[in-house]
């Protein structure tokens, strides 16, 4: 498993959990970040450091931002 940033960080792309990432696995796009799943450790530094609670761990993601998870596991083939 692991995080997976969601609909609240499009537009906005706060990089707060950039800044604390150990393992700098978060990178910016067109519209928000993304976080590579292969170079995530799965410590969840980044999930209470984002403003707008955009963070989750992949089996907690929201019903309605499952589309997410998808989304961002192809921004990095």
């Amino acid at each position: 498993m692991t995080y997976v940033i969601c609909e609240p960080c499009i537009d906005l792309k706060d990089s707060s959990c950039v800044d604390v990432c150990p393992v700098d696995c978060i990178h910016p796009g067109v519209n928000q970040l993304y976080i590579d799943p292969e170079e995530c450790i799965d410590c969840g530094v980044c999930e209470p450091e984002c403003p707008v609670e955009a963070i989750f761990m992949e089996e907690d993601v929201p019903e309605e931002w499952e589309d997410f998870i998808e989304i961002n596991a192809v921004y990095f083939e």
